[in-house]
């Protein structure tokens, strides 16, 4: 990327953070597609990271793209977590028919991503269920932590039984409280075969999914697949698309900006709209950033022990399609964390351009 084009796409960027009116009844998009409602479309503040954006700051840019939702990755977004500041927050986003999904992120107090800023995993999650209660979520998305919990003494299954626990152990405030626990498949953690069962041993009552598009392909699964076994337990979404390619010990993933990838978008919207209607897909972009699959070494199946070869036969048929992409750097004389803010920036547009565009994603008209 030269600087000439680094400049563009920060001008441009900048501009879709301004503040615009509210929409109107006119404003609104065709209401379905096929007979089906649309799927609203949302933005996570985890897009953005580079800018450490205030939850304010982040429905400022929804409001600006005419999106529908807003996703927290985490409590960091909030200035505060009082009630009355919480209020705030969900009446001005209702005023613009916008909807809050609150992440609280991992509650598994021996995963090797555990961080103890708000007490225990239990503690983390409770807290999860009051703010989400004031911030007008109906959810709050928690998880184990990555991969490399899969290497961990005892593989994966401990971790499994311990998330497990913490959420049962609240299960009557959480249905006291009308909110649901959405269960994610974190940076190759989980794959699907595993996380239904979670789902399904927790309570299908107060336990869904938070279905990563991108973690998927991770755990090298084939989101369509992933997508039509979880079915109505998905409660919501963090979208991206992928691109892989063959390495001397495995693969390499690459997370880009969606219709920039191998996914397909337009199925998967069509499939959410009918096993899940009214779960959006918000974006979470996050590219320039390759991560290994090494599943070519006998170390890497320490951690899949129970997976047979035809698990991973259509992240083959992925693979061989699949091209390596280019890592980007900063043009000279740009720093490193104005390069990184830009990026973000326009690859969180082109996503949002493209669902709205190819995949008829999004309730209301854009700008």
């Amino acid at each position: 990327m030269n600087r000439r084009e680094f400049n563009r796409i920060a001008g441009l960027s900048a501009l879709s953070l301004q503040v615009l009116p509210a929409v109107s009844a006119a404003g609104l998009a065709k209401s379905d597609v096929d007979g089906l409602a649309r799927v609203p479309l949302g933005v996570c503040d985890h897009a953005l990271r580079g800018m450490r954006l205030t939850a304010d700051q982040v429905l400022d840019y929804a409001i600006s793209n005419r999106l529908d939702a807003v996703q927290l990755n985490s409590f960091r977004p909030l200035e505060s977590r009082d009630d009355a500041y919480l209020k705030g927050l969900r009446d001005r986003a209702a005023s613009h028919d916008i909807g809050f999904y609150l992440g609280a992120g991992s509650i598994d107090d021996s995963s090797t991503r555990f961080r103890d800023s708000y007490g225990t995993g239990r503690e983390l999650l409770r807290e999860g269920i009051r703010v989400a209660v004031a911030l007008g979520s109906p959810i709050v998305v928690c998880r184990i932590g990555t991969m490399e919990d899969r290497f961990t003494e005892g593989g994966i299954e401990p971790h499994i039984e311990a998330v497990s626990k913490t959420m049962r152990s609240l299960r009557s405030e959480a249905l006291d409280a009308g909110v649901k626990f959405a269960f994610e498949n974190h940076a190759g953690d989980l794959r699907t075969e595993e996380l239904l069962p979670l789902i399904e041993e927790t309570g299908t009552d107060v336990c869904g999914a938070m279905f990563d598009f991108g973690n998927c392909v991770w755990a090298m699964e084939n989101p369509a697949d992933a997508i039509e076994r979880l079915g109505s337990h998905i409660l919501c979404t963090s979208v991206r698309d992928a691109m892989v390619w063959g390495t001397d010990d495995g693969a390499i993933m690459q997370w880009t900006a969606v219709g920039a990838g191998l996914l397909d978008f337009p199925l998967y919207a069509k499939r959410i709209a009918e096993l899940c209607p009214g779960v959006p897909f918000a974006v979470e972009s996050i590219s320039n950033s390759p991560r290994p699959i090494p599943f070519l070494t006998d170390e890497f199946w320490t951690g899949f022990p129970d997976l047979p070869a035809s698990g991973i036969a259509d992240f083959l048929e992925m693979l061989r399609r699949g091209e390596p992409l280019e890592f980007l750097e900063p043009p000279a004389g740009t720093d490193q964390r104005s390069f990184d803010i830009a990026h973000q920036q326009a690859e969180l547009k082109a996503s949002l351009d493209y669902l709205r565009e190819h995949c008829h994603v999004g309730r209301k008209q854009a700008a």
